[in-house]
């Protein structure tokens, strides 16, 4: 059913002022369309000029010559946590490798591996494609963990497990070694086991959890992962788990009756999912886009989903450089939008406003606020979709990174096809000081978060003199997530850092599945982190107007590492009424800092008597 909001007594309209000014704009431009960029790629088989930093491979060249690319790309990216190289490799349909020569690839910081198949099937490869942990101590030797491999995509494409060459114990699995910011879609492995965990290093091995959607597992080893979500999947069988592991829709998952024991949420059926747009080659040799459609209580994967395919000559390709006032342009024209591997600074917002638009990054494309700006502006307007683009805060206060809508109780939304925010991850810090007063703002109804991480830098380079303590006054965040809208559904939210509330639920109707978040480590004293009269913020705060919410799967973690004796009076903090539930959810600390109840008042304290020891609470209101 399409939404209609009141703007005024009397008064119904389906769009919003400033949609209906920039319908004008477009109007007005659509005499001078010649010109705008030229389009991305023209009916016919020619590779479309995609930028310096994206590589097409064809099944017909040497795979000694795919394999010293890759394996020269990851040399450069393994370690380049904070730097500006973006890249994305992507496969025409065909088989890569063989059983004498696998093609082995590893993964590094700022990649994209995708096949451009219509289906995962379409692109195989004989080998494997992996990330390892990062060794951070004894010149390499040591420490070895996964907890900040970040920023990396493989989608739309069959691994055919083969170790041959690699030593004994990387022989034993295909190695997934990652955490947040890291995506795994429309994939299938055979022939092997999946691990997690790289567990062929020597310690601690840690990892910080991820997300898999639409995939077919073999046999998988979550191993040390914290907290994890799959969704709309197949699994041979699923192991271990440390403190949070949900699965949606997924056939063959854990039973999660005995919770927290293994720690297993599990749900049938996904309430709303939608695969990820993804390019693909065509059978004539044309380059295109398919955008899946919005599906409601699925299982198993969803590769045949319905949708639509849109050429991608349809698109603005944008390329590292390019203005928001041209990219602006090219949307008024009635243009997609496909970002490039790269950074962009983004002066002022970039403006969706047409319904059904799509945004793609390829390579984590990411676009920097400059002078304050929002750099991404969603009108109240269904079906837009964006997906692979981190957005960065930038050295003046932004009011919010991305926005969708403008401000709750106008615009035309509809269910049965929401904006769609997909792969989109924040950052406030890290690569530079960031400053922003919210990350991500949701005001629209009818919203479909599908996986992000919304970071404010625990680390990064920005070159303090001060350390944490600098970091809390310069590099400011105030809000991860604020959701405004009703009926918002999020599968894969993950939060941390930031200093009053990481996320904050006005909305009614809303729904996540699995949520993760770091409170902030940094703050100098408890008078620096007081709510009021209240110690601290919670983790997870639904507003107290709500009257329906469901949580499935959330946790809040506790490192004060700046000041160890500091106090969270709540993990989750909620209204207490029949229709706002919470199941699975639990607080942990992590060895500074005090969590003293789970939720409400309720639950134990997560404090240093008990470090990495959960406390649980397995439904709220309690039964």
């Amino acid at each position: 059913m399409t939404r209609i909001r009141r703007l005024g007594a009397g008064t119904r309209t389906p769009l919003r002022r400033t949609t209906a000014g920039a319908l004008a704009l477009g109007l007005a431009l659509a005499g001078v369309a010649a010109q705008a960029a030229p389009a991305a790629a023209q009916p016919g088989s020619a590779t479309p000029d995609l930028g310096k930093n994206v590589t097409v491979f064809d099944p017909s060249m040497p795979v000694s010559q795919i394999q010293a690319t890759l394996d020269a790309a990851n040399a450069k990216q393994v370690d380049n946590e904070m730097g500006t190289d973006r890249y994305a490799f992507l496969f025409k349909p065909g088989t890569y490798g063989t059983a004498e020569q696998p093609l082995q690839v590893k993964v590094g910081y700022y990649t994209e591996l995708t096949g451009l198949g219509a289906n995962p099937g379409d692109v195989v490869i004989n080998g494997k494609v992996e990330v390892y942990n990062r060794c951070l101590e004894g010149g390499g030797t040591s420490n070895c963990l996964a907890l900040v491999n970040f920023w990396r995509t493989v989608s739309n494409l069959t691994v055919n497990i083969n170790g041959a060459g690699q030593d004994g114990c990387r022989q034993t699995a295909n190695f997934w070694a990652v955490s947040q910011a890291v995506s795994l879609r429309r994939v299938q492995f055979t022939g092997g086991t999946l691990s997690l965990m790289d567990y062929c290093t020597a310690g601690p091995q840690y990892g910080s959890g991820g997300f898999i959607a639409d995939a077919k597992l073999p046999a998988t080893t979550n191993g040390s992962q914290q907290q994890w979500l799959t969704r709309n999947s197949e699994v041979a069988s699923w192991s271990n788990g440390v403190w949070n592991q949900v699965f949606a829709g997924v056939v063959g998952a854990p039973d999660d009756s005995a919770f927290p024991n293994p720690p297993y949420t599990t749900l049938a059926k996904t309430p709303v999912s939608r695969q990820k747009p993804f390019l693909f080659v065509d059978a004539k040799g044309r380059w295109q886009v398919r955008v899946p459609a919005a599906q409601r209580g699925t299982s198993g994967v969803t590769w045949d989903s319905p949708g639509r395919t849109v050429p991608l000559s349809d698109f603005y390709v944008a390329k590292p450089g390019d203005s928001a006032k041209k990219i602006n342009l090219a949307l008024a024209l009635g243009k997609h939008l496909l970002f490039t591997p790269g950074v962009y600074d983004i002066d002022r917002s970039i403006d969706v406003w047409r319904p059904n638009t799509v945004v793609l990054g390829l390579g984590q494309a990411t676009l920097t606020a400059v002078k304050g700006s929002t750099p991404l502006q969603i009108e109240d307007v269904p079906g837009v979709v964006v997906a692979g683009v981190t957005i960065d805060a930038g050295l003046q206060r932004s009011s919010a990174l991305l926005r969708v809508g403008r401000s709750h109780g106008h615009g035309f939304t509809t269910p049965s096809n929401p904006t769609t925010l997909q792969d989109v991850y924040f950052r406030v810090g890290g690569p530079h000081v960031g400053r922003t007063t919210t990350a991500l703002e949701v005001n629209s109804d009818d919203v479909l978060i599908d996986h992000t991480w919304v970071w404010r830098g625990d680390h990064g380079v920005e070159g303090f003199t001060g350390g944490d303590t600098e970091r809390w006054k310069t590099n400011t965040g105030l809000y991860g997530a604020v959701i405004n809208g009703d009926d918002v559904t999020a599968t894969g939210l993950f939060v941390e850092h930031f200093q009053k509330y990481n996320t904050v639920w006005n909305g009614n109707g809303g729904t996540t599945v699995l949520y993760q978040n770091e409170l902030p480590y940094d703050p100098p004293t408890q008078a620096d982190w007081m709510n009021g009269s209240v110690e601290g913020y919670a983790g997870y705060k639904v507003g107290a107007k709500v009257k329906t919410h469901n949580l499935y799967g959330g946790g809040v973690y506790v490192f004060n590492q700046n000041n160890p004796s500091i106090h969270t009076e709540n993990g989750f903090e909620v209204p207490q009424t029949p229709g706002v539930k919470l199941h699975h959810i639990m607080t942990v600390n992590l060895s500074a800092g005090v969590i003293d109840h789970v939720v409400n008042g309720v639950g134990d304290a997560a404090d240093t008597t008990k470090v990495g020891v959960p406390v649980y609470v397995n439904e709220y209101p309690v039964p």
